[in-house]
């Protein structure tokens, strides 16, 4: 006699796997990993702070504003 097969089951499980690989496809091709984005991020972050550092003057005056 032959083992007994949920089919709902082995339908879910097909649907699962396809989906798993669906997900790795997607990863590969649109994904960086969290760690890189927070590199970036703090990367971005320490330059700007850095230009912000050595700024001469805070504010550049708006054409309304009268220069002296």
């Amino acid at each position: 006699m032959g083992e007994i097969v949920n089919l709902n089951q082995v339908r879910k499980q097909r649907a699962r796997a396809e989906a798993r690989k669906l997900a790795q496809e997607n990863r590969v091709r649109h994904g960086r990993t969290g760690a890189q984005k927070q590199s970036d991020r703090r990367t971005t972050d320490d330059a700007e702070k850095h230009v912000q550092d050595h700024r001469l003057i805070d504010r550049v005056p708006g054409p309304d504003e009268a220069s002296e």
